[in-house]
């Protein structure tokens, strides 16, 4: 399957296409210009409370009319624009593929090989999120706005926050068996290959802010990296940049307070700690992605500003220069004692937490609502420091086949770490009210993430999808789902060059993620609850039909409240939504039938922790036979608080092959 890099087939067609929307664009902007001038948001209201009353009553009056003025002039010229571009769209192909041109920051061919080095298997994380990148004028109906620098934000973040280091801590405690959510990336068993590391006294504090400096620009995985890590002898799990901390003993819950500065290759020891750590502590670091010149300190940077991160600080003994990163700079402010917690779900088999950041090493991000094409890009160029491969401007517009006329595409962006194969896109065709106005649909994607020592492709399967989103078209939302499984088992069916005497093939996951627009708990939900797609697909967060687990909370947060000082930075929110009351005051929560309270005060009569309407499923179904598929991580995030009335979700897979590949 041809992956399509250009919207149109020619050039031809593409300049006909620029010079149609040039025609309409200016009458676009002033009548986005003009509605958003009358839908202030509640943080610009609370910027004007300070401004005489009639300031802001001035303000309209004297722009509205010009506003009308140059909107009626365009007019003409937009209906020429629209003439040309209306037919144009027929011819349009249904995404954009883009990968990074810069081969020196390009290194999906390079994580092709850690399959054949990991051996036993390999871990790949998933994250999801509705960003609501819609025109300004209808993103402030959702109490966000100024859509543009959001999208330039939001890519940012995200980068900033899969780039990091990542840390895994394992505790081995009879009465502790939980780190706070709250300090770290990833909270997973370390894997083979800790007789390498060197044992240590150490101390763990919480920090809000990191910098990451490498000597000089390059791809995630430079040469240099491997060599330090061949050299080191470190287990390889196809994650790159891993620091590995074990925790023995106990101490009532509390880890020492004590820090580490980690400066070209050493471990500098700076005096005892504040309180020894019973036990001993192993840690092991590979590199992690090279940063750019000039990113430092700034927005662009891969500093993790207002999220909280990990230090150590090496309180007894040294550390071999072979374990340590020679290329990272830990610079720490804010320094917060970070607490153990009792994990009150034991029975769980996988870690789960409320994160402030995006997880390190994320490997495949699927957004939704990324309706403004000018928006996309922004996104787009933001997210290409990080994901070499990205899918975006997914969608249809105009009239296509029997869907109705469609203003805006899908919505859908995926972003990869790893090749991607083939790619299908599918337009819901029953789509009702303002959501048929959108090409809603399904994105199927296949993507390469190895090859076994056979040179057997090992492959991938990825669906983003947004379903419709009025409250009550619960039928509507069915079909969806069931047309989403039928385009899926065609995508596999067409896409698969393997045969069962003789596969070419092997399939490592099926994940499915997105805004589903139903919850788990509401009454009003039930048939979504019970449909057939979850007996195919796994919901980490659920039991069952109308029950999820009691650590899963929401992901739709209360548009009025997003610019409160409780929860507008990542760090605040996270910490809201650590504790039951702050979930009830910021969170939309679950429906019934007897519902009459408001959203803010209610108390008693909620159900669950909140509306979780963004999903991340995966199957057991389909996959390569030897191999098991299970969760390693799943976790809720804060870290785009203030630019999205949603919070991601992000999901870690292990794929266990055994001892041998097949």
């Amino acid at each position: 399957m041809v992956l399509y890099t250009s919207p149109f087939p020619n050039s031809f067609l593409s300049v006909l296409h620029s010079f149609s929307w040039g025609l309409i664009f200016p009458c676009y902007w002033f009548a986005d210009r003009l509605v958003a001038s009358f839908v202030p948001t509640t943080y610009e209201k609370r910027q004007r409370a300070d401004d005489p009353c009639y300031f802001h009553a001035l303000c309209i009056i004297i722009t509205t009319p010009i506003y009308l003025a140059l909107l009626v002039a365009s007019l003409p010229f937009a209906l020429i624009g629209f003439l040309l571009w209306s037919p144009l769209q027929s011819a349009r192909r249904p995404y954009i593929y883009s990968r990074l041109e810069d081969k020196s920051h390009a290194n999906g061919a390079t994580l092709l090989t850690e399959w054949k080095a990991a051996g036993n298997g390999k871990s790949f994380c998933f994250g999801s999120a509705n960003v609501c990148l819609l025109p300004d004028s209808l993103a402030r109906f959702n109490n966000v706005f100024n859509t543009q620098a959001r999208a330039k934000e939001i890519g940012q973040r995200i980068r900033n926050g899969a780039s990091r280091p990542q840390i895994k801590i394992y505790i081995d405690s009879p009465t502790n068996t939980s780190i706070s959510a709250a300090s770290f990336s990833s909270l997973v068993s370390p894997q083979g290959g800790d007789s390498t590391n060197r044992t240590v006294n150490v101390g763990i504090k919480r920090t809000t802010s990191m910098e990451y400096k490498g000597d000089n620009s390059g791809s995630n995985n430079s040469e240099d990296s491997r060599d330090d890590k061949a050299g080191a002898g470190e287990p390889n799990e196809g994650e790159e940049n891993t620091c590995i901390v074990r925790i023995n003993g106990e101490d009532n819950g509390h880890l020492s307070d004590i820090e580490t500065d980690t400066v070209n290759g050493q471990a500098n020891a700076s005096g005892p700690a504040e309180q020894s750590l019973e036990g001993d502590t192993e840690i092991s670091k590979t590199p992690n992605h090279k940063q750019k010149d000039g990113d430092s300190g700034s927005l662009d940077s891969y500093s993790a500003s207002r999220e909280s991160l990990v230090k150590v600080r090496v309180g007894d003994g040294t550390v071999d220069q072979s374990t340590v990163n020679n290329k990272l700079l830990y610079k720490a402010s804010v320094m917060k004692k970070t607490s153990v917690r009792k994990k009150k779900h034991t029975d769980e088999t996988f870690d789960h937490e409320i994160s402030a950041f995006f997880p390190a090493n994320l490997d495949f991000l699927c957004l939704q609502e990324v309706f403004d094409k000018r928006a996309a890009e922004k996104l787009k160029e933001q997210l290409h420091h990080y994901f070499e491969y990205i899918v975006y401007d997914v969608g249809v517009y105009s009239c296509h086949a029997c869907c109705s006329f469609k203003f805006v595409n899908s919505g859908l962006l995926f972003a990869s770490r790893y090749p991607v194969m083939d790619a299908a896109y599918h337009c819901y065709p029953n789509g009702k009210g303002t959501d048929s106005l959108a090409s809603k649909g399904a994105l199927f994607l296949k993507v390469q993430v190895g090859s076994t020592p056979q040179d057997q492709r090992i492959v991938g399967y990825i669906s983003c999808t947004h379903l419709q989103a009025i409250a009550g078209d619960t039928t509507v939302r069915c079909e969806q789902l069931d047309m989403l499984q039928d385009w899926l088992s065609e995508f596999r069916k067409s896409t698969s060059s393997s045969s069962t005497a003789n596969p070419e093939e092997l399939v490592a996951f099926d994940v499915i993620c997105g805004d589903l627009n139903f919850d788990n708990c509401s009454s009003e939900d039930k048939l979504e609850q019970q449909h057939s797609l979850f007996t195919h697909y796994k919901d980490p967060c659920r039991i069952g039909p109308g029950e999820d687990k009691p650590w899963a909370i929401g992901t739709l947060l209360d548009p009025e409240g997003l610019y409160d000082d409780e929860v507008c930075t990542p760090d605040n929110l996270q910490k809201v939504l650590e504790s039951e009351e702050g979930r009830k005051g910021y969170l939309v929560y679950p429906t019934s039938k007897n519902h009459n309270s408001s959203q803010k005060g209610r108390k008693s009569s909620l159900k669950g922790n909140g509306r979780r309407i963004d999903y991340m499923l995966y199957t057991e179904e389909g996959l390569y036979l030897e191999w098991k598929v299970e969760v390693e991580e799943f976790s809720f995030i804060t870290q785009l608080a203030g630019l999205t009335d949603h919070l991601p979700v992000a999901m870690r897979l292990m794929v266990s092959t055994g001892e041998d590949d097949p």
